[in-house]
């Protein structure tokens, strides 16, 4: 079976879900409103421009979750996706999911959010199967700390490796889909590479391997 893999932020979604869900805990009261947003903010650019610390951008963001039941997550994220993202899930994108369903290919979202964010997103874009950064639970509430890899530049390709290991998959034929200069690593383990609205840096460099360059809106 061949792979298709997704990146979710930026592609498949018009936006980024730890920014937007950044917005929501604040608007919850969860964490320290417009302070807590202009340091998420801070951290996104940095991010754009390849120099995020994602150990650090996960401390910030986490933090509002520290003792909360999953429960009581699972219910807001669940709000949120309703009100926030399905509104952002690109009609190109779920095209592309739709047609690579169609030919019999495995589907596959792995992303730099936390996967409380990632699982049900890419469940609502027609994807069943993801790879995120993974959340630690301690008596079914979050901890505010994750754990294992992150799936981060080159943690996606050692995460995804695993993961092609326990399921007895290749990467033989892959194709995967992303808009960051971060997911470069990955882009260059599969066999077709697509960028997709790509940042400056990844435009340049899909232009300079003769990578397809794709426009989703």
């Amino acid at each position: 079976m061949t792979l298709a893999v997704f990146d979710l932020d930026d592609t498949i979604l018009d936006g980024d879900c730890a920014s937007l869900w950044s917005r929501r805990m604040a608007a919850l009261g969860w964490a320290d409103g417009d302070a807590f947003v202009q340091r998420n903010d801070e951290m996104m650019r940095a991010y754009s421009e390849g120099r995020l610390t994602m150990d650090d951008y996960m401390t910030l963001t986490l933090a509002p979750l520290a003792a909360r039941s999953v429960d009581e997550v699972e219910a807001a994220v669940a709000a949120f996706i309703d009100e926030v993202i399905e509104p952002r899930i690109r009609r190109d994108a779920r095209a592309a999911i739709d047609a690579h369903r169609a030919r019999g290919d495995r589907l596959l979202v792995i992303s730099a959010s936390g996967a409380h964010l990632v699982a049900p997103i890419a469940a609502r874009a027609g994807v069943d199967e993801s790879l995120a950064i993974d959340l630690e639970v301690d008596d079914a509430r979050y901890t505010g700390r994750t754990r294992g890899v992150l799936t981060y530049r080159e943690g996606k390709v050692s995460r995804l490796t695993a993961w092609l290991d326990r399921e007895h998959e290749s990467l033989a034929g892959a194709c995967f889909y992303s808009d960051s200069r971060n997911d470069i690593p990955l882009l260059c383990a599969v066999d077709r590479p697509h960028a997709v609205n790509p940042d400056p840096v990844l435009a340049e460099h899909a232009r300079a391997h003769g990578w397809p360059v794709l426009e989703w809106r």
